[in-house]
C-alpha cells in the first residue's frame, strides 16, 4: 500500500511538448510550493495563476501553477499542478527542483491509487481511467466514461442489496429457526440476485466486444489470399503475400475500426496436413483461434472447384457466425460463397467490410456497463457462489455461499479487496495517472 505521508510528484502529459503538465500530491505540497515558487499559489486554491519555478536563486522556467485544497483534488490530498515547457531539459530541471525540495518519484498509477484509497472513486472507476485513455473507438470510450462516472458501482450495488437482503434472512434463520423461516419472499430474493448477476455477466461478454474488438478470424487453405485479404481490410501491407503455400505460419492480430465498429482481424496459417513442424503449430494455432472467434470469414480461392477439406471446413463451422468469401473472382467463378471479392481489384472488400460491422453492431449499441475482463471473472465467481447457494439446505452452508459472493462483489468496487491486487491492478497503469 502507499506510505500516505510521502508527497510524490510526476509528469501527467508527454514530455517533449509545448506544455508539460506536473502534478505534486501529498501532506507537504505546500511546503513544496512554497519553496519551489515565486508566487503563493496555496492562498487560493483552483485558481491557475503565472509564476516561476525557482531552484535556489536561480530561475528553472515560468509556469502557470493551480493548487487543490484537500479534500477536493483528484487525490483527495493537497495538490499542485505545474503546466510547464514541454522540452526535455526544462522538464527534467524542475522534477530534480521538485526532489530537492522534498518530492518522491511517483509510481505507475500512484495518484488515481490515492484516489481510490481516499474515497474519491471506487475500484471500478479508478480502472476505468486507463479504459478511457485506451479507448480504441468511440463506443468504447462511451462505455469507459460512464465507467469513470460510476455506472459499474452502481449496478453492482443493486445485486449487493439484493444479496444482503438474502443474508439478512438467513441469519435471522440462523440465530431465531424457531421464530424465522425461509419463506417464498426469501426464495425470490435469491432468485433476482442470480438474474441480476447472470445479466451483468453477459454484459460483459458484449462489453468485451467495445473494449478489445470484435474478433473476426480468418481462415482457409493454403493459397488462397487470407493474408492479401488482411491487407485488403487494413488497407496496408501488414501480411507478408507470396505465390509460396504456406507463407503465413503463425498469427497476426492487427485491430482496426470497420464501419466505425472496433474489431481484430486476426489472419491464420492455412489449414492443411503438413510434416513442416512450424507450419503444423501455426495450424493449430489456427484451429484455436477458429474456436474462440466471434465471427468467421472462410475464405476460398473462387477461380478453383472447392475441395474436401474446404467442404469439411464449412461443415464444422455450421450455426457460427461466418462469411464464405469467394477470392479472386476476377481470374473466374468457378466456387462461389456468400460474397465475390479480389484483393487485387478491390471488388467486393467494402461489402465484407459492411458485413463484419453488421455482425458487431448490435454488441456497439447495447447499453452495457462491464467490459473489464476481471470484473466478469468476479461475476461468474459470484454467480456460481449464489448457484451453489441454491443447492445447499442447511441455513449455514447457505450463508456461507452468499458471503463468497458479496466477497467477489466487492473486489469490484474495491470495498473487499486485497492489497495484493489493488497493488497489481496499478502497476498496469502510466507513471503521472
Amino acid at each position: 500500500m502507499i506510505e500516505t505521508f510521502d508527497t510524490v510528484f510526476a509528469p501527467s502529459s508527454a514530455i517533449g511538448g509545448a506544455i508539460c503538465v506536473i502534478r505534486v500530491s501529498g501532506p507537504a505540497t505546500r511546503d513544496v510550493a512554497r519553496t519551489v515558487l515565486s508566487q503563493p499559489v496555496c492562498s487560493k486554491p483552483n485558481l491557475l495563476r503565472r509564476t516561476a519555478i525557482l531552484r535556489g536563486d536561480a530561475k528553472v522556467d515560468d509556469c502557470m501553477a493551480v493548487f487543490f485544497q484537500a479534500p477536493k483534488s483528484y487525490t483527495g490530498e493537497d495538490m499542485l499542478e505545474l503546466h510547464c515547457h514541454g522540452g526535455f531539459e526544462t522538464v527534467r530541471a524542475v522534477l530534480e527542483t521538485l526532489s530537492e525540495a522534498g518530492g518522491v518519484p511517483a509510481e505507475a498509477g500512484e495518484f488515481t491509487k490515492r484516489a481510490f484509497l481516499n474515497g474519491k472513486m471506487d475500484l471500478s472507476q479508478a480502472e476505468a481511467v486507463m479504459d478511457v485513455i485506451r479507448a480504441q473507438s468511440q463506443s468504447g470510450l462511451k462505455v469507459a466514461l460512464e465507467q469513470l462516472d460510476g455506472s459499474v458501482g452502481r449496478r453492482i450495488r443493486r445485486a449487493e442489496e439484493l444479496l444482503i437482503d438474502v443474508r439478512a434472512a438467513i441469519e435471522a434463520a440462523i440465530d431465531y429457526p424457531d421464530e424465522a423461516e425461509l419463506d417464498d419472499a426469501y426464495l425470490t430474493k435469491r432468485e433476482e440476485a442470480g438474474a441480476e448477476l447472470l445479466a451483468l455477466i453477459e454484459e460483459g461478454r458484449k462489453g468485451r466486444v467495445l473494449r478489445d474488438g470484435w474478433k473476426i478470424a480468418i481462415l482457409g487453405r493454403p493459397n488462397v489470399g487470407k493474408s492479401s485479404l488482411l491487407n485488403a481490410l487494413l488497407g496496408r501491407d501488414r501480411a507478408i503475400v507470396t505465390a509460396l503455400a504456406g507463407t503465413t505460419r503463425d498469427v497476426l492480430d492487427e485491430q482496426t475500426i470497420l464501419e466505425g465498429v472496433p474489431v481484430r482481424l486476426i489472419d491464420t496459417a492455412g489449414l492443411r496436413e503438413t510434416g513442416d513442424e512450424a507450419e503444423r503449430i501455426g495450424v493449430e494455432r489456427a484451429k484455436s483461434e477458429m474456436d474462440s472467434a466471434d465471427v468467421l470469414v472462410i475464405v476460398l480461392d473462387g477461380s478453383v472447384p472447392m475441395t474436401g477439406d474446404e467442404t469439411t471446413l464449412l461443415e464444422q463451422t455450421v450455426g457460427r457466425r461466418r462469411i464464405v468469401v469467394a477470392n479472386k473472382c476476377d481470374l473466374g467463378n468457378v466456387c462461389s460463397g456468400d460474397l465475390r471479392v479480389s484483393c487485387k481489384t478491390g471488388e467486393g472488400v467494402e461489402e465484407l467490410k459492411r458485413r463484419i460491422a453488421a455482425f458487431a453492431e448490435p454488441a456497439s449499441q447495447s447499453s452495457v456497463c462491464i467490459t473489464n475482463e476481471r470484473h466478469i471473472r468476479a461475476l461468474e465467481r459470484a454467480y456460481d457462489a449464489v448457484c451453489r447457494a441454491d443447492e445447499q439446505q442447511e441455513p449455514d452452508c447457505i450463508a456461507t455461499e452468499i458471503a463468497e459472493a458479496l466477497h467477489q462483489l466487492g473486489t469490484i468496487t474495491g470495498t473487499d479487496v486485497d492489497a495484493e491486487v489493488v497493488d497489481r491492478i496499478f502497476r498496469d497503469f502510466c507513471v503521472g495517472k
